[in-house]
């Protein structure tokens, strides 16, 4: 009797030390203005030290939600088990529920960063481990403006994929990308055909980042049989047919921030 009451306190042990993310999956949470909530994905993992928040671009809807699963096809939304699966915690963020669209004048926007903040504060509470914000195409502008005005304390490091370049469309060049104090690694496929998201644009950024302790540009050249618009998630734009292994540069350089030789 005694060893099974061993036996049973020490698996009780074991159960009770694994934590308990009990808003796996889709929920929402309250954007602060008139009812509206922001719906998020989260997925939480036990030997995480980071939470990602993903930021996808287009107009940041989730897609048809099909079984507890968003549908949306953007790079880091159809991506996210795969940054959970390299040891994060994973949060994607998808349009507050009282708006039309996630155009780039609009996340620059306070109200768009205050989203953010509360979806930043949400995972601290929920998971108590330090926050990166990885942006893709229009994410990139959300992702930038949001860690130019929160600041450190808020966000630990940034990750700007497929960028926009355009100054027009509030390119991240354009914003005031000098005043980042955290890590930043940006992330371009080189044969990305999105006229306002040109790589070469976007590998100049990182003589921008004058205060950023570490910064690294690389540029994706892997994937395979890009379909559809330019800038869409099925083209270069979006790493198709090279998903894992892009995800994989991105996590690596998280765990290890490296810089760039020059």
């Amino acid at each position: 009797m005694k060893w099974f009451q061993t036996a049973f306190a020490f698996f009780a042990f074991l159960f009770l030390a694994q934590p308990s993310f009990a808003t796996d999956g889709m929920t929402n949470i309250d954007a602060g203005r008139n009812g509206a909530t922001i719906p998020i994905f989260v997925l939480g993992n036990p030997a995480a030290t980071k939470t990602l928040i993903l930021l996808p671009g287009g107009g940041g809807e989730s897609g048809k939600i099909i079984l507890g699963q968003p549908g949306s096809n953007n790079f880091l939304s159809r991506s996210r088990d795969l940054f959970q699966a390299q040891g994060f915690n994973v949060i994607v963020m998808y349009r507050a529920s009282d708006l039309d669209d996630l155009d780039t004048e609009y996340r620059t926007t306070k109200p768009h960063i205050s989203e953010i903040e509360r979806v930043i504060k949400f995972a601290k509470q929920e998971f108590k481990k330090p926050v990166w914000l990885i942006g893709t195409s229009r994410g990139t502008v959300s992702a930038t403006a949001a860690s130019i005005a929160l600041g450190a304390s808020a966000v630990s490091g940034l990750v700007l994929t497929s960028s926009v370049t355009d100054a027009r469309r509030n390119g991240i060049g354009s914003l005031a990308v000098d005043q980042l104090k955290i890590p930043v690694l940006i992330v371009h496929h080189q044969n990305d055909q999105c006229k306002i998201c040109v790589p070469a644009e976007a590998a100049k950024v990182i003589d921008q980042l004058k205060s950023s302790p570490v910064k690294k540009f690389i540029e994706i050249d892997g994937g395979s049989n890009p379909t559809g618009d330019p800038c869409g998630a099925s083209h270069w734009h979006g790493y198709i047919n090279y998903e894992p292994e892009t995800v994989k540069i991105i996590t690596d350089w998280i765990k290890h921030p490296i810089k760039d030789a020059k």
